[in-house]
């Protein structure tokens, strides 16, 4: 039994404010879902990210200043099945580039068939997968002394809550040495129409995705959580620029989780939190950047301007 599991879904359900962590969405089933959700109309943030890669992948060469015959390793944080990533690999072994790919992934699923698809597609490639979440795999980066680029695609970086993402920046920029990139993806704000049924597709997609965590702990577990017995509800205002994702208790419930030895009581219309989808811009991700040594040298937009790739550089002793 995954003792982390355990304790995060027991600490999350014990406060006054429910929460699940949204990092245990993936599991088999839940990577799966979330392959159809990328495709699916309504989630353009996919979309938008590939379209920066597909047509603008000289440019993110050019931006990240890299020198063709100078070795670095490429690595990217949460790389899941690296459709995007792909446009980008391509074009540097195309152009010599001399490096080595390093994806990281919390699952291990995502990870080997992203394995076996860079053999298939890109025989080439120099490859060192890794597995673990971002926080614990930071520390290792320090190990190396070769010169990095690191990607953090997907606007990942949007599940955290600010001061989470400013200490997560500020972990980021003490792994790096001077000189070293990063590529970060983020999601820009916009209207309601346009981002709230990303969360929230007509096919029942994401709310699948979202209530497969409550299967997986019936499963990991030995709880009794009925599925039908709670709803997904997405929320965004523009105002402040993130969407949230909740459970609902349809209705007045005690739950027992075995493995915990606890039974967690459901008020009807109680929600529990599951995910956090920050929007940027300029201005919030520079106070995301306070504190950091990685300073902001290009940004590229997609061609509806829905989603932006900012290249960070680490620069000590920046005034």
């Amino acid at each position: 039994m995954n003792t982390n599991f355990k304790n995060d879904i027991n600490e999350g359900l014990s406060k006054p404010l429910k929460t699940l962590p949204s990092k245990y969405f993936y599991d088999k089933i839940g990577d799966a879902l979330f392959v159809k959700i990328m495709k699916l109309p309504e989630y353009y943030l996919t979309k938008a990210e590939f379209d920066i890669f597909k047509n603008q992948t000289k440019k993110i060469i050019s931006s990240l200043k890299i020198k063709p015959n100078a070795y670095f390793e490429l690595i990217e944080l949460g790389a899941g099945d690296g459709t995007k990533t792909k446009e980008l690999l391509k074009e540097l072994l195309a152009e010599n580039y001399n490096f080595e790919y390093i994806p990281i992934d919390i699952s291990k699923n995502a990870l080997s068939k992203l394995e076996t698809t860079l053999k298939a597609e890109l025989p080439q490639l120099k490859v060192s997968t890794k597995q673990g979440d971002y926080f614990n795999v930071l520390d290792s980066l320090k190990a190396s002394s070769h010169s990095k680029v690191v990607l953090f695609l997907g606007s990942n970086i949007g599940n955290m809550e600010d001061e989470k993402a400013k200490q997560f920046i500020s972990n980021l920029s003490n792994s790096l040495k001077n000189n070293d990139k990063v590529l970060l993806g983020v999601d820009l704000i916009k209207t309601e129409d346009i981002v709230l049924p990303a969360y929230n597709d007509k096919a029942g997609i994401t709310k699948a995705f979202n209530l497969n965590l409550l299967t997986r702990i019936n499963n990991e577990l030995d709880a009794n959580f009925n599925i039908d017995d709670f709803s997904h509800q997405p929320e965004y205002t523009e105002s402040e620029g993130i969407a949230r994702s909740y459970m609902v208790s349809n209705k007045d419930q005690n739950v027992r989780i075995n493995a915990l030895n606890k039974t967690f009581h459901f008020k009807k219309d109680e929600k529990i939190h599951t995910e956090t989808s920050r929007k940027y811009n300029d201005i919030i991700l520079q106070t995301i950047l306070e504190g950091s040594q990685l300073n902001i040298v290009s940004k590229l937009l997609d061609s509806k301007s829905f989603f932006a790739d900012y290249i960070l550089i680490k620069t000590e002793n920046h005034v």
